[in-house]
């Protein structure tokens, strides 16, 4: 498996490239916008086939670089079936699988966040977005996030996978690059409340909105083809 994590800077966003060195064919999660120049330009000095781009969800703080990707490539988009994104190639949903070579990419739903949330499990690896962050969790109180049911995606769901499961989060604030779910287990600190005290928490955060959420989720809503 070839992998490799991205950032970009202006939004804290990790995007994740999946690859088989053996075939050539590629999946990238997340993808923003303003850089995909740079990832067309390492799929091309590596000579891989861009064969799908996933978002974790319909984002409210950047542009997806889905459409461009596409426009580029070939490549087929995925979302989730919830999010109703009518140019989108593909209506995700728990338990499907998509095949990069001789890898696996499994879907697993973990709403919460947003009702659109998925993660992404391959090898030892899972990308969850905003649902589970190194030591936190996305906020929800837009998008039709739920409190009560992203505690129960991370606790009945994302914590069932093997301990030694290396987690990517979609964002990270404080330089964090990785984390595992036994170390989430243990010690982060949301989570940890139990059910009633994190409801609470999660809906009394008082957070302001995303500076580009009017702008962000439209374009989304078309896999960022703006044109």
């Amino acid at each position: 498996m070839f992998f490799r994590q991205f950032f970009d800077e202006n939004t804290w966003t990790y995007s994740y490239l999946l690859a088989d060195s053996e075939s050539g064919e590629a999946l990238l999660i997340d993808p923003v916008f303003e850089q995909a120049e740079r990832d067309l330009h390492f799929l091309n000095e590596l000579g891989l086939k861009l064969i799908y781009t996933v978002d974790t969800h319909v984002h409210a703080d950047h542009i997806t670089g889905s459409g461009v990707l596409r426009e580029k490539t070939g490549c087929q988009i995925g979302v989730s079936v919830h999010a109703g994104i009518l140019n989108a190639d593909a209506a995700l949903k728990d338990g499907d699988v998509l095949h990069i070579g001789r890898y696996d990419v499994q879907v697993l739903e973990t709403p919460g966040h947003t009702h659109t949330c998925l993660s992404f499990v391959c090898d030892n690896r899972v990308f969850t977005g905003d649902a589970l962050l190194i030591r936190g969790c996305g906020r929800t109180d837009f998008q039709q996030g739920d409190a009560e049911q992203l505690y129960a995606s991370i606790t009945n769901k994302l914590y069932t996978l093997p301990n030694q499961t290396l987690v990517y989060p979609g964002h990270d604030y404080k330089g964090m690059t990785v984390s595992s779910i036994a170390e989430e287990k243990t010690n982060n600190p949301r989570v940890s409340l139990g059910c009633k005290k994190f409801i609470h928490l999660m809906n009394n955060l008082n957070l302001p909105q995303p500076k580009r959420i009017h702008e962000a989720v439209p374009a989304n809503m078309v896999c960022g083809c703006m044109d």
